[in-house]
């Protein structure tokens, strides 16, 4: 606690900072946005080494080594590769700077720190990646659930006692149908653009 509070006094910690819309071009992140295919920046935090960009596709990390060092390291997290979890925002205290969000895209942890005069807006972020998140469990459940059903459909099919060729025409008849029916529901369930969850809960 007294190291933060030290570096704080320093000007030494790593607080960041939310960029506006309109200095969006400006940042290193921006660079990376596949403006070619839709892809549009809904937030981003600016510290003194990261950028943390979060766009309706993906979240792209341009993580910095130190603050005085010119090399970055792009990183570029999918919504539809990488779940979103363990979401939390931590306030701040009395003698407290800043204001804390953490969640995990896939097995990498994310712990942000941002000034507390901003607090109002990280709020909407993580009401955002809290939607996210539970829109993706959510669908993963309901296409578990049409594959395992699928599965059992042939199960009781191969039990049946009919001939060969009934039988046959009948379990091609179901995998024609199951591909369909996964194929439209994966269209549906799995989703790659969140633009709709951002417009909502993102309040630039």
């Amino acid at each position: 606690m007294f190291k933060k509070m030290a570096s704080e006094a320093l000007g030494l910690s790593d607080i960041g900072k939310i960029i506006e819309p309109a200095d969006y071009d400006k940042t290193d992140a921006d660079d990376y946005v596949m403006h070619e295919d839709g892809e549009k920046i809904y937030f981003l935090i600016k510290t003194r080494a990261d950028e943390y960009c979060f766009t309706n596709l993906a979240v792209i990390h341009v993580d910095g080594e130190s603050a005085v060092s010119s090399k970055r390291t792009l990183k570029r997290y999918p919504y539809a590769q990488y779940k979103i979890s363990g979401i939390s925002l931590e306030t701040a205290g009395k003698i407290d700077m800043d204001v804390e969000i953490k969640f995990m895209i896939g097995n990498k942890p994310f712990d942000i720190d941002v000034h507390k005069d901003q607090l109002d807006q990280l709020k909407d972020l993580y009401k955002a990646l809290l939607r996210i998140g539970e829109i993706t469990y959510e669908n993963e459940i309901y296409m578990n659930t049409a594959a395992e059903s699928l599965e059992k459909a042939a199960a009781v099919m191969q039990n049946c006692r009919t001939d060969d060729k009934s039988l046959a025409s009948a379990y091609r008849g179901l995998t024609e149908f199951g591909f369909e029916w996964l194929t439209a529901a994966h269209e549906k369930y799995h989703i790659k653009d969140f633009g709709d969850v951002f417009e909502k809960y993102i309040n630039n």
